[in-house]
């Protein structure tokens, strides 16, 4: 099996006999075990894959199969699936058992597609380098000694190990972007509201957005298309109708776009030297093709970060509140009383960037300080929406980078939180706002890492950016 053949080419073969469903799904498990020291996966599910592979094997023989038959994919730690673990790489919800589908989940089962297992993440989903997972690091299948990006970081690897065809992973901050980036892989953050968070572990609800990792954009499209839409279980889910984002990808290349990009690309002094070559060379591409590419300030930029860290802190805080020893998950065991069994279950089950963030978002939340910072912090959020959307009434796209450097080293920034913040210098922007926004390779460093690009579009505008991102890749 080819590992950068898309799903397109794997269902051409699947419906020509040229393998099977099991022969895929073996495929997959064979680089599991063989790669089970880059840590991605926290459970496999290979019986059950195989049994599922076989029955629809059958199915497409007798024409029934479904649109996503013969895709293997992944989930990161944080999607219910139903009768399997589901602990966000926590302590806190060691031994509990998803009791229910989330809807994107559901609908990829409804579609044939086939669920692998469960990847490994930073715990409920804080971080940005997948090093804060309760079962370690997920190590970069390009090289062993860096990050993979995070949160998703076990999802992101599973689709650059080969592990699976496409993961599922979540996007609060740039979680699925940033590891798509470090990995050389497409990540798409959708519209917030465009997929139904229903069966999605919270973190931050204004942000969170479940996003879809892939070797291709036509990929990732496909599954968009599949998982996007309105349901009843997620009163915040769009009302709109989805569109064939699929479809849209075999519209004319001849369409050119307004392109503007943001002036830190060049002034930027914190951005990696090879990271600005590779994107200002790929505008140059993109002018010489014929589209409009043009320079813009962002008076703002400077606040988009502490904006994002205020908030969904705050968020975390009062989202997490729930995990307490009582009802389900880690319960201590050295309690006295219902107080001592609140506080020791939360510090022995939680980790120190979770704990870390829970007490920022208390702080911001706490009657002194309401006021002078979440407040305050929700009014800049509109600033920055506002000025984004008037941007994106005179351009098509936004592009910027995903990070200011390549995956770093395995403990370089674990001693130094904001240095580890920093690291979603770019890529916050397009949740404090809201609008889509996609990770595309753009090239390798001197040290054949990858580099990503980022290009951000308006609201529910995802063919537009998928078809352009598409070209860029072809």
């Amino acid at each position: 099996m080819k590992t950068k053949a898309t799903f397109r080419e794997i269902q051409n073969d699947l419906q020509h006999g040229k393998r099977s469903c099991q022969d895929i799904v073996r495929f997959h498990l064979n680089n599991i075990r063989d790669k089970k020291h880059l840590n991605a996966f926290l459970s496999v599910y290979e019986d059950e894959a195989l049994a599922r592979a076989a029955e629809i094997d059958k199915k497409i023989k007798l024409g029934t199969a479904g649109k996503l038959a013969g895709l293997v994919v992944g989930l990161k730690d944080v999607l219910a699936y139903k009768d399997h673990p589901l602990q966000a790489s926590s302590r806190v919800l060691d031994g509990f058992i998803s009791q229910f589908n989330g809807t994107a989940v559901q609908r990829l089962l409804d579609e044939d597609a086939i669920i692998i297992g469960r990847q490994n993440c930073d715990e409920f989903a804080m971080g940005s380098s997948n090093e804060n997972s309760a079962f370690g690091p997920v190590l970069n299948d390009a090289d062993n000694t860096r990050v993979p990006g995070g949160s998703s970081g076990g999802s992101a690897v599973a689709v650059q190990a080969d592990m699976c065809q496409v993961s599922l992973g979540s996007d609060t901050g740039g979680s699925v972007r940033q590891p798509a980036a470090f990995c050389g892989l497409v990540g798409l953050k959708p519209t917030y509201s465009r997929i139904s968070r229903f069966g999605l572990i919270a973190y931050g609800s204004s942000f969170d957005c479940i996003g879809i990792f892939g070797k291709s954009v036509e990929d990732v499209a496909l599954v968009l298309e599949v998982i996007a839409g309105p349901d009843e279980a997620d009163s915040t889910v769009s009302q709109l109708p989805v569109p064939s984002y699929s479809k849209a990808l075999q519209g004319s290349d001849n369409k050119k776009y307004k392109v503007a990009y943001v002036r830190e690309i060049d002034d930027s002094q914190g951005l990696q030297p090879e990271i600005k070559e590779s994107i200002l060379a790929k505008l140059d591409a993109i002018e010489a093709d014929g589209h409009s590419v043009e320079v813009i300030d962002f008076p703002l930029q400077e606040f988009v970060l502490p904006t994002y860290y205020i908030l969904a802190t705050a968020e975390a805080s009062s989202n997490l509140s729930r995990y307490d020893g009582v009802r389900y998950g880690y319960r201590s065991q050295q309690a006295t009383d219902l107080s001592s069994l609140y506080k020791k279950s939360r510090s022995e089950g939680f980790g120190k960037e979770v704990q870390r963030r829970i007490l920022l978002g208390t702080f911001v939340l706490s009657a002194s300080y309401y006021d002078a910072y979440y407040t305050k912090a929700q009014k800049v959020r509109r600033l920055i929406r506002d000025k984004t959307k008037e941007i994106l009434k005179h351009y098509d796209f936004i592009v910027m980078p995903i990070t200011p450097t390549t995956a770093f080293k395995l403990g370089e920034h674990t001693d130094n939180p904001l240095e580890m913040y920093l690291a979603d210098l770019f890529s916050v922007q397009a949740n404090v706002v809201g609008v889509p926004a996609i990770a595309i390779p753009c090239g390798t460093d001197k040290q054949g890492l990858p580099i990503g690009l980022q290009v951000i579009a308006d609201d529910f505008e995802e063919s537009k950016l998928l078809h352009f991102s598409n070209t860029l890749l072809t």
